[in-house]
C-alpha cells in the first residue's frame, strides 16, 4: 500500500530529463531518466542499482526490493540499468590500408558490470563508450584493405569489441558485442569492384571450360588406351586359341594317320591285302602324274604315256620291289623335290619290259 501511495503521488519524483549525448531515440537512453527522492522507504525495481550519498559522498547502493533510508542525510544520485543496452554508433567515415574511403556504421551492445564505477568513474558512460567505439572502427579499418574490410568483418568486429572492454573496465561497463551494420564505398571503388568480379567469374568460367576439355581429353586417351589393352587381349587369346586348335589339329591328324597306318598293316596280313596294296598304289601313281601339270613346268612322263597298262605294270613292280623283305644295295628310288628337275632311275627288273622316263 505503500508502495501505491509514492507511486500514486507525483510530488515524491524529480524529473531530470537528462539526455544521453550522442544518442538519436529515447529508447537508445538509459531508463534512468528520472532520480526518485528519498521517502525513507524504498522498492528498487529488479535490474536496476540505486547509488546512494549521504552527506555528498558515497554511501551503499540499494538492492532490488524493500529500502531504508534516512530523510534530507541520504539522497539517490545515480540509478544505473543493469540491463544489456543497445546503443546505435552513428555512420562515420574511415580511410582503409589502401586509401580507400569508407562509410561505416554499426551497433553496440554493452552491460553496466559495477555500478559504482560507472557513476563515479566516467561521467556518461554511454556517451563515452559511444566515441570509444568510433575511434576504435577508424583504427581497426586503417589496418586492413578493403578486400580484407568484407572478409574478415567477423575479425574486425572481435577486434573492436576486445579494444572497447580494454579501455572500458574503469568505466564498469562490459561490451558484450559490435556489430557492423553496413559498408559503403565510393561509386567508382564500387564500379570497379564490379568489373573486377565479373573479370574473376570470367577467369574461372575460362579455367573450367579449359579443365572440362583436359578431363575429356584425358578420358579420351584412356579410353583408347583401354580399347587397345582389350584388343591386343584378344588378339592374343586369339592365337593362343588358333594355336591351340592347331596343335589339335596336328595331333589328330597325326593319331589318324598312325591309326590309318595301323589298320593299313593289319588289312596287308589278310587275305588280298597284298592285291588291294597294289590297286591303291596303282592309283596314287597314276593321280601323281596328272598333278604334275599343276605344281611345276618340268613334268617327268614315262616315254610312253599312252600306254596306261605299262605305267600300271611299272607303279606294281615298284610297289613289288618295296614290299621284299630286302633290297639290293644298289637299288634306289625315283625323288622328286617339286621345281627341281632330276632322273628317275630304273629300279624295276629288266625283264619287266617297263621303260624308262626321259627327262622333258
Amino acid at each position: 500500500m505503500i508502495r501505491t501511495v509514492l507511486r500514486a503521488s507525483g510530488a515524491l519524483l524529480k524529473h531530470s530529463g537528462r539526455s544521453v549525448p550522442g544518442l538519436s531515440t529515447p529508447a537508445q537512453q538509459r531508463w534512468a531518466s528520472s532520480l526518485p527522492m528519498n521517502t525513507v522507504v524504498l522498492f528498487v525495481p529488479q535490474q536496476e542499482a540505486w547509488v546512494v550519498e549521504r552527506m555528498g559522498r558515497f554511501h551503499r547502493i540499494l538492492e532490488p526490493g524493500l529500502n531504508f533510508l534516512i530523510p534530507i542525510l541520504d539522497r539517490i544520485r545515480y540509478v544505473q540499468s543493469l540491463k544489456e543496452i543497445v546503443i546505435d554508433v552513428p555512420e562515420q567515415s574511415a580511410v582503409s590500408l589502401d586509401n580507400v574511403t569508407l562509410q561505416i556504421d554499426g551497433v553496440l551492445y554493452l552491460r553496466i558490470l559495477d555500478p559504482f564505477k560507472a557513476s563515479y568513474g566516467v561521467e556518461d558512460p554511454e556517451y563515452a563508450v559511444t566515441q570509444l567505439a568510433q575511434t576504435t572502427m577508424r583504427s581497426e579499418l586503417g589496418k586492413l584493405t578493403l578486400d580484407k574490410v568484407f572478409r574478415e568483418r567477423e575479425s574486425l568486429n572481435s577486434n573492436i569489441v576486445n579494444s572497447i572492454n580494454q579501455a572500458s573496465d574503469d568505466w564498469g561497463i562490459r561490451c558484450l558485442r559490435y556489430e557492423i551494420k553496413d559498408i559503403q564505398v565510393p561509386q567508382r571503388v564500387k564500379d570497379s569492384m564490379q568489373l573486377q568480379v565479373e573479370a574473376e567469374r570470367k577467369k574461372r568460367a575460362t579455367v573450367l571450360e579449359s579443365e572440362g576439355h583436359r578431363e575429356a581429353a584425358i578420358n579420351v586417351a584412356e579410353g583408347s588406351k583401354q580399347a587397345q589393352i582389350l584388343a591386343s587381349e584378344a588378339e592374343k587369346w586369339e592365337k593362343i586359341n588358333r594355336a591351340a586348335g592347331e596343335a589339335n589339329a596336328v595331333l589328330a591328324k597325326a593319331e589318324a594317320k598312325a591309326r590309318a597306318i595301323e589298320m593299313l598293316s593289319e588289312a596287308l596280313t589278310q587275305q588280298n591285302g597284298g592285291a588291294a596294296a597294289s590297286y591303291n598304289v596303282a592309283e596314287q601313281y597314276v593321280s601323281a602324274f596328272s598333278n604334275l601339270a599343276k605344281e611345276s613346268n618340268t613334268i617327268l612322263l614315262p616315254s610312253n604315256t599312252g600306254d596306261i597298262s605299262s605305267m600300271v605294270t611299272q607303279a606294281m613292280t615298284i610297289y613289288s620291289s618295296l614290299a621284299k623283305p630286302t633290297q639290293s644295295p644298289g637299288a634306289r628310288l625315283p625323288i622328286s623335290e617339286g621345281p627341281k628337275s632330276a632322273s628317275l632311275e630304273d629300279t624295276t627288273p629288266r625283264d619287266s619290259g617297263a621303260p624308262q622316263a626321259p627327262l622333258l
